[in-house]
């Protein structure tokens, strides 16, 4: 076992280029991690080695030409440094908050991303949270499966979703398709950007505790980056009020975790659903046991057929670097913006 530990830390013995992959992504616990095999490129896993991820670095310096990573795999400025024919970072995430962008642009290093793959799924789930925190799906489902409806009688009504006024916050690709979505139900759409959208005929908020005054729900879209680090605080959530109800399927950082509980907790909003959590996977025990709290596992993104795409445009890009061909998917380096849309 020992000898079969020290030889994974070894490259393999052919000519194909060396991916490094920091953090094992989502897809290799579904399907293998044969999903992304390309037979023009090869992987290197730390996670296989005995060795510690600085010194693996250090030893295949030389070896590494692209990294894989996923949303959970930081690309920090100080692994960047190890690798100095480092030329491409690919994510399997649509968000680029875990990668170090400027170093990146400063290294002259290119990054892709899984572009708008995951947007139509994304905004099925945000659509479908707000759906059963209204509606009280899972909270009835309970109801009925703990044997509760022939002993307690019927369970409480909910809300409807047709008419409501409903605010996104990030109208980039996620932002845009929820709000297609919600069409269909007749709401009342709103939405804080960077800037107005002059293409789109939702109302514009430049301020998020104006556009939460102003609605029933809020659904966050957006990126995660400094400045929209705890976007979601005590004042937004206030302004939102106790018929609001939150929908997060971004970033958990986003949301300041510790007032969102607080507030569930004593009724101050109507309800969340959460696809993301603050220090995952770990999630505040509290919400546990409320029922104004639907929640899933940061899995709004992924179906068979999303993943399925994913793999085309993971092996796509790498193939089209190592193939001096443009990315399919690629980040723009220049331009960062700091809410999503």
């Amino acid at each position: 076992m020992a000898v079969a530990a020290e030889n994974q830390s070894q490259p393999p013995q052919n000519d194909l280029p060396y991916v490094l992959i920091l953090k094992p992504p989502t897809a290799f616990s579904i399907f293998g991690d044969h999903f992304f095999h390309s037979p023009k490129f090869q992987f290197l896993k730390p996670f296989e080695s005995p060795l510690p991820l600085p010194q693996f670095l250090l030893t295949h310096a030389q070896s590494v030409q692209a990294i894989l990573t996923s949303a959970s795999g930081s690309v920090t400025a100080d692994t960047i440094r190890l690798l100095p024919r480092l030329g491409l970072v690919v994510t399997t995430s649509q968000g680029i908050n875990h990668i170090d962008l400027s170093e990146c642009r400063r290294r002259g290093i290119a990054v892709a991303g899984a572009g708008t793959i995951f947007s139509t799924d994304c905004a099925d789930s945000a659509v479908g949270l707000l759906l059963d925190i209204l509606r009280k799906v899972s909270a009835a489902n309970r109801y009925v499966k703990q044997g509760l409806w022939s002993s307690q009688g019927n369970y409480p009504l909910g809300n409807k979703l047709g008419g409501k006024q409903v605010g996104i916050v990030g109208l980039g690709s996620i932002g845009t398709e929820v709000a297609k979505r919600l069409e269909a139900f007749r709401c009342s759409i709103s939405y804080n950007s960077r800037s107005k959208k002059p293409s789109v005929p939702y109302t514009f908020y430049p301020n998020v505790v104006e556009l939460a005054v102003n609605c029933d729900a809020l659904i966050i879209c957006c990126a995660l980056t400094d400045e929209t680090h705890h976007l979601i605080g005590k004042k937004v959530l206030s302004a939102l009020g106790k018929d609001g109800v939150i929908i997060n399927i971004a970033r958990g950082p986003i949301i300041d975790e510790k007032e969102l509980v607080q507030c569930l907790i004593k009724r101050e909003i109507l309800g969340a659903g959460l696809d993301v959590f603050e220090h995952e996977p770990d999630v505040p025990v509290e919400l546990l046991a409320l029922d104004n709290v639907v929640m899933s596992p940061h899995n709004a993104v992924f179906t068979t057929e999303s993943l399925e795409e994913l793999r085309k445009t993971v092996v796509g890009n790498f193939e089209a670097f190592f193939s001096n061909e443009p990315l399919l998917t690629p980040v723009p380096l220049d331009d960062q913006p700091h809410l999503s849309g």
